[in-house]
């Protein structure tokens, strides 16, 4: 076993202060521009909706020189409505092939009584809110879940407290609730969220993901903002800084990471949707809330979108299927390198499993795209912000 790297620490010690670690590329490729991104996703999202089951697909596979849709997902559906509330509604109906969002998610709302997932529930109800629905019932239905008090993914607690943000209708003081459990699983040391929120010890309790990151972040920023709770904004900002400390040389954004440490467990796979539509949303919203500028980190996300080293600079905009493919990965069996290296740090968090690179070179490209990842592109990048950032970049 070899000892992980030094580089991989944090700064030990918490601090109000927030300062953007700038380092420059390895590379001086330009990323891809918004504008190009932004019409991706609005021309994907139509294949990606079967109007039959009036919903999303869980995603697109290639198959041959075409795509295939695979499965429905409420879960998606939701994210996509998010990031089109800002879209002008003759381009939603014709993706939708003539039906309002708006009709569709009541139906959703209608069977809120049978969801079994917090996470669903709550990102209805934000979609919801955002296209006129009453979203008395999920919020009902959200209630039974107890957010505030179970052990529930970080991520679904992250996008509950969003959810409550935007929706008046949300019960009481629930925001403050979320807020403050969010802020007191943080690890402040560390810099990172837990993967679960009220979990027990296990053999992977220490392994944190960037999803942990992001969502979070992106919550507490947006309650701190609103509900000018100087707390949250404080934790969100912390984060934002671990993340950009923690990004790849070449812009990478990371996978799993040592809760308890705050260093990089398994940088691979890298994800599209990290580079250019989670990360961004995320320090978005940290930036609004503390007056702090992240565009040299969204930066270099996004220039390795254009040119992946992984790759040898190829990239995952595949401009002839009009898709994102979803993530360069190892080539390995079944998530293999992920489990040792849980496994291997959990007895040592100074231990990583050797040569990795060398025995699971990370050169594999998942075929397959998901239409959240194409809704948090346009909620990450709404037209007035894709427009600025390209005229500063051009």
């Amino acid at each position: 076993m070899e000892r992980a790297p030094d580089m991989d620490h944090p700064r030990r010690g918490p601090s109000t202060a927030v300062s953007v670690i700038e380092r420059a590329p390895s590379q001086t490729t330009v990323g891809p521009s918004i504008h190009t991104l932004r019409r991706l996703a609005l021309n994907g999202l139509g294949p990606m909706y079967d109007r039959a089951a009036r919903r999303f697909v869980f995603c697109v596979r290639r198959s041959g020189r075409s795509t295939v849709g695979e499965g429905l997902s409420a879960r998606y559906t939701a994210i996509t409505a998010i990031g089109l509330a800002r879209e002008d509604s003759d381009v939603v109906r014709d993706i939708l092939g003539g039906e309002h969002l708006g009709d569709l998610l009541r139906r959703l709302i209608d069977d809120a009584d049978t969801m079994t997932n917090l996470g669903d529930l709550a990102l209805l109800a934000w979609a919801g809110r955002l296209w006129d629905c009453n979203t008395d019932r999920v919020w009902s239905r959200i209630q039974t879940f107890q957010p505030d008090t179970h052990t529930h993914p970080t991520v679904e607690v992250a996008w509950t407290l969003s959810a409550s943000v935007v929706d008046p209708v949300a019960p009481g003081a629930l925001g403050e609730r979320l807020a403050d459990r969010l802020c007191r699983a943080f690890a402040p040391d560390a810099g990172l969220f837990p993967h679960q929120v009220g979990a027990r010890g296990s053999m992977r309790a220490h392994i944190s993901c960037f999803a942990d990151f992001v969502y979070p972040t992106l919550a507490l920023a947006q309650f701190g903002r609103a509900a000018h709770d100087r707390a949250s904004i404080v934790c969100a900002a912390r984060a934002a800084e671990t993340m950009c400390r923690l990004q790849g040389t070449d812009g990478q954004w990371w996978w799993h990471f040592d809760y308890r440490t705050g260093r990089i467990v398994e940088p691979y796979p890298v994800y599209a949707v990290h580079q250019d539509a989670m990360a961004p949303m995320a320090l978005f919203a940290v930036a609004d809330a503390v007056g702090r500028d992240f565009s040299a980190a969204i930066s270099r996300g996004l220039q390795w979108l254009s040119s992946a080293p992984e790759l040898q600079g190829g990239s995952l905009i595949d401009a002839d299927a009009g898709l994102i493919w979803r993530k360069v990965a190892r080539r390995e069996p079944a998530k293999l390198s992920r489990r040792v290296q849980a496994v291997v740090s959990r007895v040592s968090a100074d231990m990583r499993a050797p040569r990795l690179d060398q025995l699971f070179p990370p050169t594999a490209i998942d075929y397959e795209d998901r239409p959240y990842h194409l809704g948090w592109i346009l909620y990450a990048w709404p037209a007035d912000r894709g427009s600025q950032w390209d005229r500063r970049a051009s």
